[in-house]
C-alpha cells in the first residue's frame, strides 16, 4: 500500500514514473493525484469536431466512421487514413507505415484520440494521433478500469502521457493508496458540508456523477485558500515575534524641518498613511508595509517621511528601486524635496541635516568607495540604489529602514539580502504603482499590512485617453503628430514610447503605417525616431532613452528632459515607473495593443503630473472586437487603477498574478482563481484566523501542523534553489 508521500516509482514502476515526472512533474503520489481534470467527457456524446481549430491540441471523444490503408505514390510504405465522425463533422487520422492498425480501428468503434490539429489540402487532420479505445459490448471482460465509469477526465497531458495514461496511473495510485489522514480540521469540515480529503480526490478523478467532481473541487480549492491563509497568518505572527529598534517620531527633528518647507497641503490619504507607518515605526517589532497606490498619488513624499523619521533617531534608510533610471529619479526627487536638509555635512546646511547618496552599478570606483564610506560611516542617512546595495561589500552603520519600489520586480532573496545589513531586522515598506485587487493582496501580500493611496493631490491635472485604429484611420495618426507639435508650442514636452529598442532583423522594417501606410512590424526606437525627426516632427528637439545606453547617457538625457532642453523623447518601457517632468503633457503609445493593462495605466502616469492636462494616445493596429481592442478601450474609458487591475486579472493567467509573490506558494495553487473565489478566500482567512487564535501552536491539529511544515520547506527549497 502506498500513501501520499510514496514516490511513483515504488507505485507504477520506473519507466510509468520517468514519463509522469518528465510529463508533468509529478514525483510522489501526492502530486499526481493533484494533477486535477480540465473537464469531463460524457461516455456516449461525442466532441464535436466542427469545434476543432488549426494548432490545438486536442483530446476528443469519436467513432469511427472508415478506415482505409493505400500504398504511398512513388515511395515504400503505405499510409492509414482513419475518418472519425460525431454523427455531423469528421476528422481525418493519418498513420504511416502501420496498416496493422485498420484491424482494431473498425467502422463504429469509439475512442479517445489525441494529438495537434493540422490542416492538410484544407482539411482538419490529427497526423499520428494517439488513442485509447473503448471496449465495446464484445470486450467486456477486457474492459480497463478508468472506463467503467460515465464520466471521462480530460487531464492537461503531453504527446507521451496523452489524458487516458495519466488516468490509468491515477486509478492505479488511487487503489494502492492507504486511508488519508485528513489536515482539515473538522469541525471546519462539518461546517461548510465538505468530503473528507479521500473521498474529495477520489470525487474528482472518478466521479460516478458530476456533483461528485463538483463537491471534490469545492473542497480542493478551499484547501488551497486556506492553507494559503494559515501560512500567510502565521508568517506575520512570525515577523511580528521579531525584535526591531523603535524608531518614534521625534519631535523638533529634521522631519518636523521638512514639513515646515513643504509647498503644499497633505491629502487626507496621505496623512491617514503616515499615521499607520508613524504607529509602526515606533513599535520593537518590524514593520512590513505594503503601500500601494495611483500612479501620481503621492507615495514618494510618504515614503520620504518614514525615511527622515528613522533618521531622526540616528538610524539610516535604504531606498532600493528596480533599474538605474528610476534609482536616479528618486535620488533627484528626493534631494530636491530636501534641499539643504540634505547637504549634511556641506557649507549652509541645514542644522541636523543628513546626506543622500546614490548607489548605481555604473559608478566608477573612486565614486562607489566614497558612497560606500558615506553609508557605512552613517554620514548619508538616505541610501537610495540598485541590486548595488546587494553587494557584499556594502555596508551600513545602523539600517532601520529598508524602502523597496515596484517591490515585484525583485525576489525574496533579494530583498533578504538587503535585510541582512542590518544589525537587527530593520522595518520595511514596500511600495507598488500597481493597483492590487484586493484578493490579489490577501492572497499574495497576506503577510504585509497594507495601505492604500486612492486620491490624486489638489491641483493634480486629469488624463484624457483616446484609441488610434491606424490601419482605419491612418489621418487619426497624422493627427497625434499634429498635437505634439501642438504642445510644444505651447511651451509643453512628449513622451512617445514603442515596444522595442531595434527592427526585428526579420522584418523589411517597412514602418511606412505610421504616415498612413498599412504595415504589420512593431515600432521600434532607433527607426521611428529618425522618421518623425525628418517628417512630421522636424525641427522639434528629438532625444531617444531605452535600456542599451549607457548609464551615463540615460542619466544625462532625463536631466536634459526635466530641464526642458528636450520636446519629445522617443522611449522604451524604461520610462514606465518613477520618472516625474510635470511639464510633460501628451503621451504616444505605438503599438498599445503589446502592452498590458497595469503597464498603460503606469505609462500614462508620466504625464498629466502638473497643472495642464495630460493626453494618452494608444495607437494600435488591432482589429476592431479583438481582445486587445477591449483591453485600450478599457483603459481609454477610466483613470481608475483599481477597476483596470480587475480588467488586468481577468484577462491574465492565473499563474502570472500569483507568480508576483515570487514564493513557493504559487506551486500549490492549482485550482483557486482571486476573483472567483473572492468570497471563498475571505472565509478561508477567518477560518484560518480561528484556528490560530484559539490554538496558535495547533497542538489540537498535528495533520494540520505538518501540512503546513511541508508548505513552509517547500517555500524554503525553492528559495534556496533561487540563490
Amino acid at each position: 500500500m502506498a500513501s501520499l508521500v510514496t514516490k511513483l516509482v515504488n507505485v507504477l514502476g520506473d519507466r510509468t514514473a520517468k514519463a509522469l515526472e518528465t510529463g508533468i512533474g509529478a514525483h510522489t503520489v501526492e502530486d499526481l493525484l493533484r494533477h486535477y481534470p480540465r473537464r469531463y467527457m460524457v461516455r456516449g456524446e461525442l466532441t464535436d469536431i466542427s469545434a476543432l481549430n488549426a494548432d490545438d491540441e486536442v483530446t476528443i471523444l469519436a467513432e469511427v466512421f472508415s478506415a482505409k490503408s493505400r500504398p504511398l505514390q512513388g515511395k515504400k510504405g503505405s499510409i492509414l487514413e482513419v475518418v472519425v465522425t460525431d454523427g455531423n463533422g469528421k476528422l481525418s487520422l493519418t498513420f504511416f507505415n502501420q496498416a496493422w492498425r485498420e484491424k482494431e480501428l473498425r467502422v463504429g468503434r469509439q475512442g479517445l484520440f489525441a494529438g495537434k490539429v493540422g490542416l492538410f489540402n484544407g482539411k482538419r487532420q490529427l497526423a499520428h494521433p494517439d488513442y485509447e479505445l473503448i471496449p465495446d459490448g464484445a470486450d467486456v471482460d477486457g474492459a480497463i478500469d478508468e472506463f467503467a465509469g460515465k464520466y471521462l477526465p480530460v487531464y492537461p497531458a503531453t504527446s507521451k502521457m496523452p489524458s487516458w495514461k495519466v488516468a490509468q496511473c491515477i486509478a492505479l495510485a488511487l487503489g494502492a493508496l492507504d486511508e488519508i489522514s485528513d489536515y482539515l480540521p473538522e469541525q471546519i469540515r462539518k461546517e461548510h458540508n465538505f468530503p473528507s480529503l479521500r473521498d474529495a480526490l477520489i470525487g474528482l478523478h472518478q466521479p460516478k456523477e458530476l456533483s461528485d467532481a463538483e463537491r471534490g473541487r469545492a473542497r480542493l480549492t478551499y484547501d488551497e485558500a486556506f492553507l494559503l491563509q494559515l501560512l500567510l497568518i502565521v508568517r506575520k505572527a512570525e515577523l511580528r515575534a521579531l525584535k526591531a529598534t523603535a524608531r518614534p517620531t521625534r519631535q523638533g527633528g529634521l522631519l518636523d524641518q521638512f514639513d515646515l518647507t513643504l509647498p503644499f497641503e497633505l491629502t487626507g490619504g496621505q496623512k491617514d498613511v503616515i499615521a499607520e507607518i508613524e504607529n509602526d515605526l515606533a513599535q520593537p517589532h518590524p514593520m512590513h508595509r505594503l503601500l500601494q497606490g495611483e500612479v501620481g498619488s503621492g507615495k514618494t513624499i510618504v515614503a520620504l517621511r518614514a525615511m527622515l523619521a528613522v533618521v531622526d533617531t540616528g538610524g539610516q534608510a535604504a531606498l532600493l528601486a528596480p533599474t538605474e533610471v528610476l534609482a536616479q529619479q528618486h535620488y533627484r526627487t528626493i534631494s530636491s524635496m530636501l534641499g539643504n536638509l540634505g547637504h549634511g555635512g556641506m557649507l549652509g546646511s541645514a542644522e541636523g541635516s543628513t546626506q543622500v547618496t546614490l548607489i548605481t552599478g555604473s559608478l566608477s570606483a573612486p565614486a562607489r568607495r566614497e558612497a560606500h564610506m558615506q553609508a557605512s560611516s552613517g554620514e548619508a542617512g538616505i541610501v537610495v540604489g540598485t541590486h548595488a546595495l546587494l553587494s557584499e561589500s556594502m555596508a551600513f552603520a545602523d539600517l532601520g529602514l529598508i524602502v523597496i519600489d515596484e517591490q515585484h520586480r525583485f525576489g525574496v532573496e533579494q530583498r533578504d539580502a538587503l535585510k541582512s545589513k542590518a544589525e537587527f531586522p530593520p522595518h520595511v515598506l514596500v511600495m507598488t504603482a500597481t493597483p492590487i485587487p484586493r484578493t490579489v493582496a490577501m492572497t499574495v501580500f497576506g503577510d504585509l499590512d497594507i495601505s492604500t493611496l486612492r486620491e490624486l493631490p489638489l491641483g493634480r491635472a486629469p488624463i484624457t485617453t483616446h484609441v488610434i485604429p491606424a490601419l482605419e484611420k491612418p489621418m487619426y495618426v497624422e493627427r497625434a503628430w499634429s498635437r505634439i507639435r501642438e504642445e510644444v508650442a505651447q511651451g509643453h514636452q512628449a513622451y512617445i514610447v514603442a515596444p522595442r529598442i531595434t527592427a526585428d532583423s526579420t522584418s523589411n522594417a517597412d514602418m511606412d503605417f505610421l504616415f498612413g501606410v498599412k504595415s504589420n512590424d512593431l515600432t521600434s526606437v532607433e527607426e521611428l525616431a529618425p522618421r518623425l525627426h525628418a517628417g512630421p516632427l522636424a525641427g522639434l528637439r528629438l532625444a531617444l532613452m531605452h535600456g542599451q545606453l549607457s548609464n551615463e547617457e540615460k542619466e544625462t538625457t532625463m536631466i536634459a528632459f526635466g530641464k526642458g532642453q528636450i520636446d519629445v523623447l522617443v522611449s522604451t518601457t524604461v520610462i514606465e515607473v518613477g520618472v516625474d517632468v510635470p511639464n510633460a503633457t501628451i503621451m504616444v503609445v505605438m503599438d498599445a495593443d503589446r502592452f498590458g493593462v497595469s503597464q498603460l495605466h503606469q505609462l500614462r502616469g508620466r504625464v498629466g503630473r502638473g497643472t495642464s492636462p495630460g493626453l494618452c494616445l494608444l495607437v494600435t493596429n488591432a482589429e476592431p472586437e479583438s481582445s486587445a481592442r477591449i483591453r485600450l478601450d478599457a483603459v481609454a474609458s477610466t483613470q481608475d487603477g483599481f477597476e483596470l487591475s480587475r480588467v488586468d486579472l481577468e484577462q491574465r493567467r492565473e499563474g502570472d498574478v500569483l507568480g508576483a509573490s515570487q514564493s513557493g506558494t504559487k506551486s500549490h495553487l492549482r485550482l483557486l482563481r482571486v476573483l472567483r473565489d473572492e468570497k471563498l478566500i475571505d472565509q478561508a482567512r477567518a477560518d484560518a484566523q480561528s484556528v490560530i487564535d484559539s490554538d496558535p501552536q495547533m497542538i489540537q491539529y498535528p495533520e494540520l501542523a505538518g501540512t503546513l511544515r511541508v508548505l513552509q520547506r517547500d517555500e524554503a527549497a525553492e528559495f534556496i534553489d533561487k540563490g
